[in-house]
């Protein structure tokens, strides 16, 4: 198994401001695009809330990269380009899951930390063409925008059960308390079984800390069969869904 760390939603570049936790819950905000979208901030009810966060630069009107994007248990993800090829050249597929993690704002301190805020197992992964002719394919609620436009020719589009988290447990958050933003808390294995763009050794801060990458959007660590990764992904997904692990 190949576990994703996947970085997503608002932030200092894309948005301009991190994502809200509103009434205890994360609301991880998708990127304001140009074109290859038919979604609006308003069509995902977000319309009040950007416009606030963004003080108006950005409102209900504007266009949105609505991914990755859940409903029903869930989740359709789409990727292209240099990130895409990286999960390829990793033997990223059906079998495999993704954690999306981003940038959030304590809505106490407003500290800035990344979350992990959702979770997909792979079921179907390829061309938007060749992904919806899998057996598990199920159409999306909303038009996907990888469906959408033109994009490069490995544009692909990811499918399986997912979930967003219902609850800002503290076990899902990455960052240490009290930062530095990309120092992150980290399970001892993480360093073992290793991390893509985490080689230097000296991102390795002991057993248990990280000084994670400021760039790049999927960061894959090889698991296999290891039962102890297998067993700290259960309880991530425990959380998320908010319920006991096993």
């Amino acid at each position: 198994m190949k576990l994703v760390f996947s970085r997503k939603g608002f932030d200092t570049t894309a948005g301009g401001v991190p994502s809200p936790i509103i009434d205890g819950v994360p609301v991880s905000l998708p990127i304001p695009t140009q074109d290859r979208s038919c979604t609006r901030f308003a069509d995902r009810d977000l319309g009040e809330l950007v416009s606030t966060l963004t003080r108006g630069r950005i409102d209900g009107a504007h266009l949105c990269h609505d991914d990755p994007m859940f409903a029903d248990g869930l989740c359709w993800f789409g990727q292209c380009g240099a990130a895409q090829g990286h999960l390829a050249r990793h033997g990223v597929g059906p079998g495999d899951h993704f954690l999306f993690f981003g940038l959030f704002a304590d809505p106490e301190t407003g500290e800035r930390h990344h979350r992990i805020f959702a979770h997909m197992g792979v079921e179907a992964c390829g061309s938007p063409e060749a992904v919806r002719r899998s057996r598990s394919w199920q159409e999306p609620p909303r038009p996907h925008p990888h469906a959408e436009g033109e994009w490069p020719a490995n544009n692909a589009i990811w499918f399986g059960p997912g979930a967003t988290a219902r609850s800002a447990a503290d076990g899902l958050r990455l960052t240490q308390p009290c930062g530095p933003l990309n120092r992150w808390r980290v399970p001892p294995w993480l360093k073992q079984r290793g991390l893509t763009y985490h080689d230097r050794p000296d991102r390795w801060i002991g057993r248990r800390s990280l000084d994670s990458a400021r760039r790049g959007q999927e960061f894959v660590c090889d698991i296999g069969r290891a039962r102890e990764p297998r067993l700290w992904l259960e309880g991530m997904i425990a959380l998320i869904e908010n319920r006991p692990a096993g």
